[in-house]
């Protein structure tokens, strides 16, 4: 097909970033609940860790698949589909026991995240002028409803039930499915990029596997780590609520301010002075400064999931942009999969301080990642 790739206005990328925002409302939840009510689950602890962990391998083995599948069928079949198998997930969550349906029900999470992904991307960077800023918004509106569920979830789940309240959050994702019917079609590729099983990662790439493995992989379970203290089980789905909640609103007021700036003074730069904040966090985190450290990564992160997908279109022809977004958010998901088992390995052997210190040599490796090749 020709014109693959047309210019839409803003509505698109509002639009998707509704329907990921909707979808988002079980995972979120999840996180908060399921720790400390495995038995209700029927699931046991270490069961807990699978199933936390089986949307984000999920997605490092299919996201290629999934990119092709998109230009086939275009991003908005794509954005339909995931909006019915997110309200299933979200369902499976509240009327099913046992680790082998809940596990389906993650795996179908982990497949319809990467999908409606990707619909945001393919429409926030058809316009590489504004893709920054139209990603930025997508993020922003992404990430209302899991701020909301985080912090209100926990109080719905101490007065209706762990267990039913994913289903009240169920209803509510359905409402995806008709918003993802008003996105625009686009035109299809029969001729799609191949995809691999784990695609080769490019230079770029490998700086987004710092950064899943840093911010998403070593810094979340640090941070978890040092919040651990519950006095019951409601104190704790609500504790974990509040600090999932910041940190959705931190995304959701940052990543239309970094977009913004991105496109104003260019992607490149702005990710580099990302890159550099986030150090700094970092090395503030080993010297004992929790609170100003964490502040600068989750400030950090939030540029640069705004700032990547726009400077991924800038690096690429139009035609191979979708490809490289989905091998980019591959190989972050692989670092942030990797990260926890990392830490978890070496916390016996050394202090959570060294821990944070060789992060922060990592994070200077992505700074030397970023170089920029010649556009293609």
């Amino acid at each position: 097909m020709t014109n693959p790739r047309p210019s839409y206005g803003v509505g698109p990328t509002l639009l998707s970033g509704s329907v990921l925002s909707l979808a988002l409302l079980g995972d979120v939840l999840i996180y908060v609940i399921l720790p400390v009510n495995a038995p209700l689950f029927g699931v046991s602890l270490f069961w807990v860790g699978v199933l936390l962990a089986a949307n984000r391998i999920i997605r490092i083995f299919t996201l290629g698949a999934i990119a092709s599948l998109a230009e086939r069928v275009g991003p908005r079949n794509l954005a339909i589909a995931a909006a019915v198998t997110s309200t299933v997930s979200t369902l499976i969550y509240g009327l099913a026991t046992g680790p082998t349906i809940l596990l389906i029900g993650r795996l179908l999470w982990g497949l319809s995240f990467a999908s409606l992904t990707l619909v945001i991307f393919s429409y926030a960077v058809a316009d590489r002028s504004k893709a920054g800023t139209r990603v930025g918004l997508g993020r922003a509106i992404h990430s209302i409803g899991p701020a909301l569920v985080a912090l209100i979830g926990p109080f719905l789940a101490i007065e209706f039930g762990a267990k039913f309240v994913f289903v009240i959050l169920g209803v509510a994702t359905a409402v995806s499915i008709p918003i993802a019917f008003f996105l625009p079609k686009e035109a299809r590729r029969t001729n799609p990029p191949k995809a691999r099983l784990i695609p080769k990662p490019k230079k770029f790439d490998l700086f987004l596997f710092t950064v899943g493995l840093t911010v998403d992989g070593v810094f979340a379970v640090a941070i978890t780590l040092t919040v651990a203290e519950t006095s019951s089980i409601g104190t704790a789905m609500i504790t974990g609520g509040v600090l999932i909640g910041i940190r959705r609103a931190m995304e959701a007021f940052l990543s239309p301010v970094g977009g913004i700036l991105g496109d104003r003074y260019g992607a490149h730069r702005l990710l580099w002075m990302a890159t550099i904040v986030m150090a700094v966090g970092f090395i503030l985190l080993a010297l004992g400064s929790a609170y100003t450290g964490g502040t600068l990564v989750v400030v950090g992160r939030a540029f640069i999931a705004a700032l990547w997908p726009a400077e991924t279109a800038i690096r690429n022809s139009r035609e191979d942009t979708m490809h490289r977004l989905a091998v980019g958010q591959t190989w972050r998901d692989v670092g942030a999969a990797i990260g926890p088992l990392i830490v978890g390995s070496i916390l016996t052997l050394m202090s959570l301080s060294d821990i944070y210190w060789i992060t922060v040599a990592i994070v200077i490796i992505g700074l030397i990642l970023q170089k920029r090749p010649t556009v293609t």
